[in-house]
C-alpha cells in the first residue's frame, strides 16, 4: 500500500482517470493559484493529489478520489501530475506519489503519503467535518 518513487515515464501511458468524479486536474502554477483562491473566498479545504500517470498506486486510488470528489463537495479536489509541473511539484518536497496535502486558506492542515484508502477516508471525512462545521 506504499507509494511510488523515481521518475520513469513511458510516454505510451494514459493520463490518470478522474471522469465522472469533481476533480479539478492543475496543469500550471496559475491554474493552482487561480482554484486556491477559489477555495480560500469560498472558505473550502483544498485536498491536493501529487500523483503521476505511471504509478500503480495512484492508478488504483484515482477512482476512489474521483468518488470521494462526488461525496464531499464541500471541500475541493485538485490532482498535480508531477511530471507535468516537476517544478511546482518539487517545491512541495513530493518524495513519492501518491501525496494527499489538505490545505486550508491556503495553509496545510494535514498530509497524507501513499494511496492507503482508509487512512485517505479517515482525512477527507475530517477535513469535510472540519469545514461544515
Amino acid at each position: 500500500m506504499g507509494g511510488c518513487a523515481g521518475k520513469v515515464r513511458r510516454d505510451d501511458e494514459e493520463k490518470l482517470d478522474f471522469k465522472g468524479g469533481n476533480v479539478h486536474i492543475i496543469t500550471s502554477n496559475e491554474g493552482w493559484d487561480q482554484k486556491i483562491a477559489e477555495a480560500n473566498r469560498d472558505g473550502k479545504t483544498v485536498v491536493a493529489n501529487f500523483s503521476a500517470s505511471w504509478c500503480g498506486p495512484c492508478r488504483v486510488i484515482a477512482p476512489v478520489y474521483a468518488e470521494m470528489s462526488k461525496t464531499y463537495p464541500q471541500l475541493m479536489f485538485l490532482t498535480i501530475d508531477v511530471d507535468d509541473l516537476m517544478d511546482f511539484s518539487s517545491s512541495w518536497d513530493i518524495r513519492a506519489t501518491p501525496t494527499f496535502f489538505f490545505l486550508k486558506n491556503g495553509q496545510q492542515i494535514d498530509k497524507l503519503v501513499g494511496a492507503n484508502k482508509p487512512e485517505l477516508e479517515k482525512k477527507v471525512l475530517a477535513a469535510a467535518d472540519a469545514s461544515t462545521s
